[in-house]
Protein backbone atom coordinates (compact mmCIF):
# COMPACT_ATOMS: atom_id res chain seq x y z
CA UNK A 1 0.00 0.00 0.00
CA UNK A 2 3.08 2.40 1.04
CA UNK A 3 4.82 1.63 -2.31
CA UNK A 4 1.58 2.11 -4.37
CA UNK A 5 0.71 5.73 -2.26
CA UNK A 6 4.39 6.65 -3.00
CA UNK A 7 4.25 5.43 -7.21
CA UNK A 8 1.02 7.86 -7.06
CA UNK A 9 2.72 10.84 -6.32
CA UNK A 10 5.61 10.50 -8.16
CA UNK A 11 3.44 10.17 -11.02
CA UNK A 12 1.08 12.73 -10.26
CA UNK A 13 3.93 14.98 -9.44
CA UNK A 14 5.83 14.01 -12.72
CA UNK A 15 3.26 14.21 -15.15
CA UNK A 16 2.07 18.14 -13.53
CA UNK A 17 5.06 19.00 -13.77
CA UNK A 18 5.66 17.94 -17.74
CA UNK A 19 2.62 19.50 -18.74
CA UNK A 20 3.45 22.97 -16.76
CA UNK A 21 7.24 22.79 -17.81
CA UNK A 22 4.99 22.05 -21.56
CA UNK A 23 2.60 25.09 -21.15
CA UNK A 24 5.67 27.13 -20.04
CA UNK A 25 7.76 27.09 -23.06
CA UNK A 26 4.57 27.27 -25.12
CA UNK A 27 4.32 30.75 -24.03
CA UNK A 28 8.15 31.27 -25.11
CA UNK A 29 7.59 28.85 -28.44
CA UNK A 30 4.66 30.92 -30.10
CA UNK A 31 6.46 34.53 -29.74
CA UNK A 32 9.81 32.34 -31.55
CA UNK A 33 7.06 31.02 -33.38
CA UNK A 34 5.14 33.91 -34.70
CA UNK A 35 8.69 35.62 -34.87
CA UNK A 36 9.85 33.06 -37.36
CA UNK A 37 6.82 33.40 -39.54
CA UNK A 38 7.05 37.38 -39.78
CA UNK A 39 10.53 37.45 -40.78
CA UNK A 40 11.42 38.79 -37.38
CA UNK A 41 13.73 38.18 -34.64
CA UNK A 42 10.76 37.79 -31.50
CA UNK A 43 11.71 38.30 -27.73
CA UNK A 44 15.36 38.50 -27.24
CA UNK A 45 15.97 41.56 -25.28
CA UNK A 46 15.98 40.42 -21.40
CA UNK A 47 18.80 38.68 -19.97
CA UNK A 48 20.42 37.67 -16.50
CA UNK A 49 23.94 38.10 -16.15
CA UNK A 50 24.22 38.91 -19.93
CA UNK A 51 22.69 35.43 -20.79
CA UNK A 52 19.75 35.51 -23.33
CA UNK A 53 19.05 32.07 -23.75
CA UNK A 54 17.15 32.59 -26.88
CA UNK A 55 14.51 34.63 -25.17
CA UNK A 56 14.03 32.49 -22.84
CA UNK A 57 14.41 34.64 -20.18
CA UNK A 58 11.31 36.52 -21.13
CA UNK A 59 9.41 33.86 -19.17
CA UNK A 60 11.02 34.72 -16.15
CA UNK A 61 10.79 38.66 -16.51
CA UNK A 62 6.79 37.95 -17.52
CA UNK A 63 5.97 35.63 -14.13
CA UNK A 64 7.81 38.55 -12.64
CA UNK A 65 5.82 41.10 -14.18
CA UNK A 66 2.44 39.35 -13.38
CA UNK A 67 3.28 38.77 -9.42
CA UNK A 68 4.03 42.42 -9.03
CA UNK A 69 1.83 44.00 -10.59
CA UNK A 70 -1.40 45.60 -8.86
CA UNK A 71 -4.52 43.65 -8.45
CA UNK A 72 -7.42 45.32 -9.31
CA UNK A 73 -10.88 44.41 -8.61
CA UNK A 74 -13.47 46.67 -10.04
CA UNK A 75 -15.08 48.96 -7.58
CA UNK A 76 -18.83 47.67 -8.53
CA UNK A 77 -17.77 43.97 -8.99
CA UNK A 78 -18.33 40.83 -6.90
CA UNK A 79 -14.81 40.97 -5.05
CA UNK A 80 -15.15 37.41 -4.32
CA UNK A 81 -15.91 35.40 -7.34
CA UNK A 82 -13.85 38.25 -9.44
CA UNK A 83 -10.95 36.28 -7.54
CA UNK A 84 -12.55 32.97 -7.86
CA UNK A 85 -13.14 32.71 -11.37
CA UNK A 86 -9.29 32.14 -12.62
CA UNK A 87 -8.80 29.35 -10.25
CA UNK A 88 -11.61 27.91 -11.79
CA UNK A 89 -10.40 27.65 -15.06
CA UNK A 90 -6.68 27.26 -14.15
CA UNK A 91 -7.49 24.09 -11.71
CA UNK A 92 -10.07 22.45 -13.97
CA UNK A 93 -7.04 22.30 -16.50
CA UNK A 94 -4.77 20.62 -14.34
CA UNK A 95 -7.16 18.04 -13.13
CA UNK A 96 -7.15 16.21 -16.70
CA UNK A 97 -3.49 15.72 -16.50
CA UNK A 98 -4.20 12.83 -13.57
CA UNK A 99 -6.16 10.52 -16.30
CA UNK A 100 -3.55 11.16 -19.55
CA UNK A 101 -1.21 7.68 -19.41
CA UNK A 102 1.95 8.24 -20.76
CA UNK A 103 3.36 5.20 -20.59
CA UNK A 104 2.34 1.69 -20.64
CA UNK A 105 3.71 -0.18 -17.33
CA UNK A 106 7.53 0.30 -15.37
CA UNK A 107 8.21 -2.97 -13.66
CA UNK A 108 10.38 -2.33 -10.35
CA UNK A 109 11.54 -5.30 -8.66
CA UNK A 110 8.55 -7.32 -9.65
CA UNK A 111 6.50 -4.19 -8.61
CA UNK A 112 4.01 -3.02 -11.61
CA UNK A 113 3.44 0.42 -11.81
CA UNK A 114 0.89 1.86 -14.45
CA UNK A 115 2.29 5.32 -16.22
CA UNK A 116 -0.91 6.79 -15.38
CA UNK A 117 -1.90 8.89 -12.15
CA UNK A 118 -5.37 7.58 -12.24
CA UNK A 119 -6.33 5.07 -14.52
CA UNK A 120 -10.21 5.02 -14.03
CA UNK A 121 -12.91 3.04 -16.60
CA UNK A 122 -14.65 6.23 -17.42
CA UNK A 123 -11.78 8.31 -17.92
CA UNK A 124 -12.66 10.15 -21.06
CA UNK A 125 -16.14 11.19 -19.17
CA UNK A 126 -13.78 12.30 -16.09
CA UNK A 127 -12.02 14.14 -19.27
CA UNK A 128 -15.26 16.16 -20.34
CA UNK A 129 -16.54 16.79 -17.03
CA UNK A 130 -13.86 19.33 -16.13
CA UNK A 131 -13.19 20.18 -19.48
CA UNK A 132 -16.42 21.83 -19.16
CA UNK A 133 -15.83 23.04 -15.85
CA UNK A 134 -13.33 25.65 -17.33
CA UNK A 135 -16.23 27.57 -19.39
CA UNK A 136 -17.40 28.79 -15.88
CA UNK A 137 -14.30 30.41 -14.87
CA UNK A 138 -14.95 32.33 -17.95
CA UNK A 139 -18.24 33.29 -17.91
CA UNK A 140 -17.83 34.30 -13.84
CA UNK A 141 -15.25 36.29 -14.65
CA UNK A 142 -16.90 38.35 -17.11
CA UNK A 143 -20.24 38.46 -14.84
CA UNK A 144 -18.11 39.32 -11.88
CA UNK A 145 -16.58 42.17 -13.19
CA UNK A 146 -19.78 44.05 -14.23
CA UNK A 147 -18.77 45.27 -17.14
CA UNK A 148 -20.24 45.33 -20.15
CA UNK A 149 -17.46 43.85 -22.33
CA UNK A 150 -16.07 41.62 -19.94
CA UNK A 151 -19.93 39.77 -19.84
CA UNK A 152 -20.24 39.86 -23.61
CA UNK A 153 -16.69 38.17 -23.76
CA UNK A 154 -18.42 35.49 -21.30
CA UNK A 155 -21.40 34.97 -23.55
CA UNK A 156 -19.30 34.23 -26.21
CA UNK A 157 -17.45 31.61 -24.39
CA UNK A 158 -20.71 30.21 -22.73
CA UNK A 159 -22.04 29.99 -26.66
CA UNK A 160 -18.59 28.73 -28.07
CA UNK A 161 -18.45 25.88 -25.25
CA UNK A 162 -21.87 24.68 -26.19
CA UNK A 163 -21.43 24.73 -29.91
CA UNK A 164 -18.45 22.75 -30.00
CA UNK A 165 -18.66 20.12 -26.78
CA UNK A 166 -21.35 18.68 -28.58
CA UNK A 167 -18.99 18.08 -31.77
CA UNK A 168 -15.95 16.76 -29.70
CA UNK A 169 -18.27 14.55 -27.74
CA UNK A 170 -19.27 13.06 -31.06
CA UNK A 171 -16.28 12.92 -32.76
CA UNK A 172 -14.91 10.15 -29.77
CA UNK A 173 -17.93 8.11 -29.83
CA UNK A 174 -16.54 6.32 -33.01
CA UNK A 175 -13.31 5.86 -30.83
CA UNK A 176 -15.11 3.97 -28.07
CA UNK A 177 -17.29 2.01 -30.28
CA UNK A 178 -14.11 0.60 -32.25
CA UNK A 179 -12.10 -0.18 -29.00
CA UNK A 180 -14.95 -0.65 -26.49
CA UNK A 181 -13.70 0.81 -23.42
CA UNK A 182 -14.30 4.86 -22.01
CA UNK A 183 -10.72 4.06 -20.05
CA UNK A 184 -7.57 5.79 -21.48
CA UNK A 185 -5.49 3.57 -21.26
CA UNK A 186 -7.45 0.70 -22.45
CA UNK A 187 -7.89 3.02 -25.69
CA UNK A 188 -4.30 3.61 -25.61
CA UNK A 189 -3.43 -0.06 -25.11
CA UNK A 190 -6.08 -1.01 -27.66
CA UNK A 191 -3.78 1.11 -30.45
CA UNK A 192 -1.08 -1.18 -30.15
CA UNK A 193 -2.85 -4.08 -32.19
CA UNK A 194 -1.77 -3.89 -36.01
CA UNK A 195 -4.25 -3.83 -38.92
CA UNK A 196 -4.08 -6.21 -42.11
CA UNK A 197 -0.57 -7.82 -40.22
CA UNK A 198 0.84 -4.54 -40.47
CA UNK A 199 -0.80 -1.23 -40.19
CA UNK A 200 -0.62 0.00 -36.22
CA UNK A 201 -4.52 0.34 -35.23
CA UNK A 202 -3.99 3.49 -33.94
CA UNK A 203 -7.03 5.71 -34.12
CA UNK A 204 -5.99 8.50 -36.73
CA UNK A 205 -6.19 5.01 -39.44
CA UNK A 206 -9.20 3.74 -38.24
CA UNK A 207 -11.65 6.89 -37.32
CA UNK A 208 -9.86 9.59 -39.98
CA UNK A 209 -13.18 11.64 -40.13
CA UNK A 210 -13.30 11.50 -36.19
CA UNK A 211 -9.66 12.93 -35.40
CA UNK A 212 -10.59 15.74 -37.87
CA UNK A 213 -13.82 16.27 -36.30
CA UNK A 214 -11.88 16.28 -32.78
CA UNK A 215 -9.09 18.39 -33.93
CA UNK A 216 -10.99 21.13 -35.06
CA UNK A 217 -13.91 20.89 -31.93
CA UNK A 218 -10.88 20.45 -29.26
CA UNK A 219 -8.66 23.35 -30.95
CA UNK A 220 -12.07 25.82 -31.08
CA UNK A 221 -12.14 25.29 -26.95
CA UNK A 222 -8.66 26.48 -26.49
CA UNK A 223 -10.07 29.87 -27.20
CA UNK A 224 -7.08 30.85 -29.36
CA UNK A 225 -7.10 32.47 -32.78
CA UNK A 226 -8.75 32.24 -35.21
CA UNK A 227 -11.67 30.99 -32.69
CA UNK A 228 -10.56 33.59 -29.99
CA UNK A 229 -13.70 35.58 -30.10
CA UNK A 230 -14.50 34.94 -25.96
CA UNK A 231 -11.13 37.33 -26.00
CA UNK A 232 -11.54 39.41 -28.82
CA UNK A 233 -7.92 41.84 -28.00
CA UNK A 234 -8.81 43.92 -30.77
CA UNK A 235 -12.13 44.53 -29.67
CA UNK A 236 -11.70 44.91 -26.12
CA UNK A 237 -14.47 42.27 -24.98
CA UNK A 238 -12.40 39.51 -23.28
CA UNK A 239 -13.85 38.29 -20.58
CA UNK A 240 -10.59 39.05 -18.80
CA UNK A 241 -10.67 42.67 -19.30
CA UNK A 242 -10.79 43.63 -15.82
CA UNK A 243 -8.10 41.35 -14.50
CA UNK A 244 -4.62 42.20 -13.86
CA UNK A 245 -1.70 40.62 -11.62
CA UNK A 246 -1.73 37.08 -11.02
CA UNK A 247 -5.60 36.53 -11.61
CA UNK A 248 -5.01 37.29 -15.52
CA UNK A 249 -1.86 35.44 -15.05
CA UNK A 250 -3.85 32.26 -14.44
CA UNK A 251 -6.26 33.03 -17.14
CA UNK A 252 -3.64 33.25 -19.72
CA UNK A 253 -1.33 30.50 -18.29
CA UNK A 254 -5.11 27.83 -18.64
CA UNK A 255 -5.31 28.89 -22.15
CA UNK A 256 -1.86 27.04 -22.67
CA UNK A 257 -2.39 24.50 -20.46
CA UNK A 258 -5.50 23.55 -22.35
CA UNK A 259 -3.36 23.49 -25.19
CA UNK A 260 -1.05 20.75 -24.05
CA UNK A 261 -4.18 18.99 -22.84
CA UNK A 262 -5.42 19.18 -26.46
CA UNK A 263 -2.16 17.62 -27.68
CA UNK A 264 -2.38 15.05 -24.87
CA UNK A 265 -5.84 13.94 -25.78
CA UNK A 266 -5.09 13.99 -29.72
CA UNK A 267 -2.21 12.16 -29.08
CA UNK A 268 -3.43 9.66 -26.68
CA UNK A 269 -7.08 8.80 -28.81
CA UNK A 270 -5.41 9.20 -32.59
CA UNK A 271 -1.69 8.76 -32.33
CA UNK A 272 -1.37 5.49 -30.56
CA UNK A 273 -0.68 7.31 -27.05
CA UNK A 274 2.94 5.78 -26.12
CA UNK A 275 2.78 3.32 -28.75
CA UNK A 276 6.01 3.02 -31.19
CA UNK A 277 5.06 1.02 -33.92
CA UNK A 278 5.58 -2.34 -33.83
CA UNK A 279 7.15 -2.60 -30.70
CA UNK A 280 6.28 -4.40 -27.71
CA UNK A 281 7.28 -5.53 -24.38
CA UNK A 282 10.05 -7.32 -24.97
CA UNK A 283 11.78 -5.01 -28.28
CA UNK A 284 10.83 -4.53 -31.49
CA UNK A 285 8.87 -7.49 -33.72
CA UNK A 286 8.68 -6.06 -37.54
CA UNK A 287 5.82 -7.27 -39.88
CA UNK A 288 8.56 -8.32 -42.54
CA UNK A 289 10.25 -10.96 -39.69
CA UNK A 290 13.09 -9.01 -37.95
CA UNK A 291 13.00 -9.04 -34.35
CA UNK A 292 15.40 -6.87 -31.91
CA UNK A 293 15.25 -7.65 -27.96
CA UNK A 294 15.34 -4.38 -25.32
CA UNK A 295 15.79 -4.33 -21.54
CA UNK A 296 12.51 -3.33 -20.35
CA UNK A 297 13.65 0.22 -19.14
CA UNK A 298 14.47 0.92 -22.68
CA UNK A 299 11.39 0.21 -23.87
CA UNK A 300 9.52 2.45 -21.65
CA UNK A 301 11.71 5.39 -21.73
CA UNK A 302 11.00 5.09 -25.98
CA UNK A 303 7.02 4.68 -25.22
CA UNK A 304 7.36 7.77 -22.89
CA UNK A 305 9.12 9.74 -24.97
CA UNK A 306 6.88 8.48 -28.28
CA UNK A 307 4.07 10.51 -25.62
CA UNK A 308 5.80 13.58 -25.41
CA UNK A 309 7.39 13.72 -28.94
CA UNK A 310 3.98 13.60 -30.40
CA UNK A 311 2.55 15.95 -27.80
CA UNK A 312 5.44 18.50 -28.56
CA UNK A 313 3.93 18.19 -32.41
CA UNK A 314 0.26 18.95 -31.92
CA UNK A 315 1.85 21.55 -29.87
CA UNK A 316 3.32 23.04 -32.63
CA UNK A 317 0.75 22.52 -34.63
CA UNK A 318 -1.69 24.49 -32.75
CA UNK A 319 0.88 27.44 -32.69
CA UNK A 320 1.09 27.28 -35.99
CA UNK A 321 -2.59 27.50 -36.81
CA UNK A 322 -2.66 30.30 -34.29
CA UNK A 323 -0.35 32.59 -36.63
CA UNK A 324 -1.54 31.21 -39.90
CA UNK A 325 -5.18 31.90 -40.18
CA UNK A 326 -7.37 35.57 -39.44
CA UNK A 327 -10.09 35.66 -37.08
CA UNK A 328 -13.73 34.20 -38.18
CA UNK A 329 -16.70 36.47 -37.88
CA UNK A 330 -18.77 34.99 -35.18
CA UNK A 331 -21.43 33.87 -37.53
CA UNK A 332 -18.92 31.96 -39.44
CA UNK A 333 -17.70 30.05 -36.05
CA UNK A 334 -21.05 29.39 -34.92
CA UNK A 335 -21.78 27.95 -38.31
CA UNK A 336 -19.04 25.24 -38.77
CA UNK A 337 -20.07 23.61 -34.82
CA UNK A 338 -23.30 23.42 -36.29
CA UNK A 339 -23.81 23.14 -40.01
CA UNK A 340 -20.31 20.63 -40.49
CA UNK A 341 -18.92 19.72 -37.00
CA UNK A 342 -22.62 18.24 -35.80
CA UNK A 343 -23.83 16.43 -38.88
CA UNK A 344 -20.39 14.97 -39.40
CA UNK A 345 -20.02 13.71 -36.43
CA UNK A 346 -23.76 12.01 -36.46
CA UNK A 347 -22.21 10.82 -39.97
CA UNK A 348 -18.82 9.11 -38.80
CA UNK A 349 -20.44 7.31 -35.96
CA UNK A 350 -23.04 5.83 -38.51
CA UNK A 351 -20.31 4.84 -41.06
CA UNK A 352 -18.58 3.10 -38.03
CA UNK A 353 -21.53 1.17 -36.63
CA UNK A 354 -21.96 -0.25 -40.23
CA UNK A 355 -18.40 -0.91 -40.83
CA UNK A 356 -18.07 -2.85 -37.29
CA UNK A 357 -21.37 -4.57 -38.25
CA UNK A 358 -20.10 -5.32 -41.29
CA UNK A 359 -16.34 -6.48 -40.27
Amino acid sequence: MLLEIIAVIVKGLFILTAGLVFATLLTWAERKESALMQDRIGANRAAILGIRAMGLIHIICDAVKMIFKEDFIPPAGDRFIHSLAPVITFFSGLVIFAVIPFGDQLIIGGFAVPLVVADIDVGLLFVFAFASLAVYGAILGGWASNNKLSLLGAMRAAAQMVSYEIGLGLSVIGIIMVYGTLSLTGIAEGQGDLLWGFLPKWGIFVQPLGFIIFFVAAYTETKRDPMNLPEGESEIVGFWTEYSSMKFGLFFFAEFVEVVIAAMLATTLFFGGWQVPWLYADGFSFPWGWEWNLPHLIVVLLQISSFFIKVTFFCWLQLLIRWTYPRFRYDQLMSLGWKWLLPLGLINIGITGVLILWV
